[in-house]
């Protein structure tokens, strides 16, 4: 997928701001420093148009980034972090069920978990609140540069037993250092939205 293009359109709270151009959206979710933001500059082929932040919970809105003018990249706060107050999450989890339940361009969620760790328990209830929309899901796993090849097969399999990964969603490994799965990623989104457009 050639990346010609890439605004961030819209930040929203709520659907009202939402677009309006009937695009497909990929929404990415993800514990707070799992790497959101590094995984969107890796697959849109840009440096810093997603900030990363030292400080964990600096997103707080919806972030629209439209891609070739062609589909939209969708950023929502990350969870799990705990400096952010109990009412700042339960805003952010309204936030992002309005859009779950509302949104019909939704085609598929990235949902990263750090490749380094067991899937946390706000990884498993992500998860789970996913499939209860009955939406199709690609777990990321971030920052696999970080653990040696052989331990590599130990944590897929950790990975897959905790999350119980139904068998249509999928996993990918992903390293923003060695761009491993930039390229899976690409072809998964460029073959939903390009598909839907023939």
């Amino acid at each position: 997928m050639k990346i010609n293009s890439v605004d961030l359109t819209i930040s929203a709270v709520r659907q009202s701001q939402y677009p309006e151009d009937k695009k497909p959206e990929f929404l990415l979710v993800g514990r707070s420093n799992v790497g959101k933001s590094s995984f969107i500059n890796s697959i849109i082929e840009r440096k810093n148009l997603a900030r990363i932040s030292s400080t964990p919970g600096k997103t707080q809105t919806l972030n629209f980034y439209s891609v070739n003018n062609d589909f939209y990249l969708v950023d929502v706060p990350g969870y799990g972090y705990a400096s952010v107050s109990k009412e700042m999450q339960a805003k952010f989890g309204m936030m992002i069920e309005e859009y779950l339940e509302n949104r019909e361009f939704l085609k598929r969620v990235y949902m990263l978990v750090d490749f380094r760790i067991k899937p946390t328990q706000d990884d498993l209830l992500m998860y789970n609140f996913l499939k209860y929309h009955n939406l199709p899901v690609t777990v990321v796993a971030t920052k696999v540069d970080k653990v040696s090849k052989n331990e590599r097969d130990k944590q897929i399999n950790l990975i897959n037993s905790e999350l119980n990964l139904v068998e249509t969603d999928r996993l990918v490994l992903f390293s923003n250092k060695t761009k491993l799965g930039k390229s899976d990623i690409q072809k998964e989104i460029e073959d939903i939205v390009y598909k839907e457009e023939k």
